[in-house]
Parts: C-alpha cells; sequence; structure tokens
C-alpha cells in the first residue's frame, strides 16, 4: 500500500482479475459477493432472567460470488457456455448440477501489482442472464453469473 504523506493510500476497486482452472477470464467487469463468511447466531435465554446470551453457531455460511462479463465473442464465452451446459444439460436424463465444479480466484491489482487475493472453492454455476436487449440503446451487452462455493478465503 503506497503511503502518501502522512496517510496510506487506499486501494481502488476497479483493478482486478478472475482466475478459473488457472486461466484468466478477460472482460469481467465486477466481481461481488467477496464474503469471508458469515456464522449464525444462538440465542440462548437464561431460565428465570430477561437475560439472552448470544453464542456463535458452528455452522459457517458464504454469499455466491456474482460475475459479470462483456460478452464479445472471444473464447471466454465459449467457456463460460460449456460450464453453464455441463450443470444445465437440459438434453438428458441427468443434469451435471452441482457435481460441476471449479475453483478460482479473485486476484485485486494495485497499479499491476497483485495485493490481495481471494480463493473460492468447488464452485458451479447457480445462474446466469444476460443484460436486456435495446434498440437505440449504446450499452454493452453484459452476462451475470452467479456462483455458489463452498468457502472463499483471503490467501494473499
Amino acid at each position: 500500500m503506497p503511503k502518501v504523506g502522512d496517510f496510506y493510500e487506499g486501494y481502488r476497486a476497479n483493478e482486478f482479475v478472475l482466475v478459473i482452472d488457472e486461466k484468466e477470464s478477460p472482460g469481467v467487469s465486477k466481481v461481488s459477493g467477496l464474503s469471508e463468511g458469515e456464522i449464525d447466531t444462538i440465542e440462548q435465554p437464561d431460565g428465570g432472567t430477561m437475560h439472552v446470551y448470544k453464542l456463535a453457531a458452528s455452522k459457517v455460511k458464504f454469499e455466491p460470488l456474482t460475475v459479470e462479463r462483456r460478452v464479445d465473442g472471444s473464447p471466454e464465452d465459449q467457456r463460460f457456455r460449456e460450464w453453464f451446459r455441463q450443470t444445465f444439460n437440459l438434453n438428458v436424463r441427468q443434469q451435471g448440477g452441482s457435481a460441476v465444479r471449479k475453483n478460482g480466484l479473485v486476484i485485486k491489482r494495485h497499479f499491476g501489482t497483485d495485493v490481495l487475493t481471494f480463493a473460492f472453492y468447488n464452485a458451479w454455476v447457480k445462474s446466469s442472464k444476460f443484460s436486456d436487449l435495446e434498440a437505440g440503446s449504446t450499452n454493452l451487452l453484459l452476462q451475470t453469473i452467479v456462483l455458489e462455493h463452498e468457502g472463499l478465503e483471503r490467501v494473499g
């Protein structure tokens, strides 16, 4: 983190890369859901009093990752399409479902240098949708992919 005068300059949120199966995914414009987990709270009343103790439950839950990317005809379009098809193969008796899992990284960069790395494990495609088509619009066609996963941790 660069020091500017008497304070440290914060990282900007605009320089990052998504890596899935050790391949960078260009065209990704947004990743949300970078949560290191959440533990439920158990409320335990103290019998005979008005006091309620709060305890941490033993289960850790993770938010799904939401990936927004430009649809541009590149090989990346095909990679995400194949992963989606493996999960949602509608022409066979048994769909892949959550059995088709991949590991990945979200690498935050600051002026080209890696400064934070988040690893996610055993992710599968929960949903995929495209932006609206609108005559006369100057917007880019975007794909929004929601990935469920079994864990996300900061590894670097």
